[in-house]
């Protein structure tokens, strides 16, 4: 199982901005994933990380991407988007729940 992960610093009071250009409509996880997560800090509403997991290989996971037009919502939300920290695709290790 893979995460991708990215954590972002929004222009102040932008979320729902961003959250328009980058979060589909739907109320499931996007196809192929088997959940999605967006959070925001409490102590800060415009550090927003979202992160999902994928069932799958590295490969299948970018032609998931590709198919779900990723790269271009992620694109329309860089302009709401000051800087970026963790960003990237990780390797599930260890899944632990209640």
């Amino acid at each position: 199982m893979l995460c991708a992960l990215t954590v972002r610093k929004l222009q102040p009071g932008a979320w729902e901005d961003f959250k328009r250009c980058f979060l589909p409509d739907e109320t499931e996880a996007p196809p192929g994933w088997s959940r999605f997560f967006a959070i925001r800090n409490v102590a800060d509403e415009d550090e927003v990380v979202t992160f999902g997991f994928f069932d799958g290989t590295l490969e299948q996971l970018r032609a998931n991407q590709q198919g779900n037009e990723y790269d271009q919502r992620r694109a329309e939300a860089e302009q709401y988007v000051v800087s970026v920290g963790a960003d990237g695709i990780f390797e599930v290790i260890d899944e632990r729940s209640a």
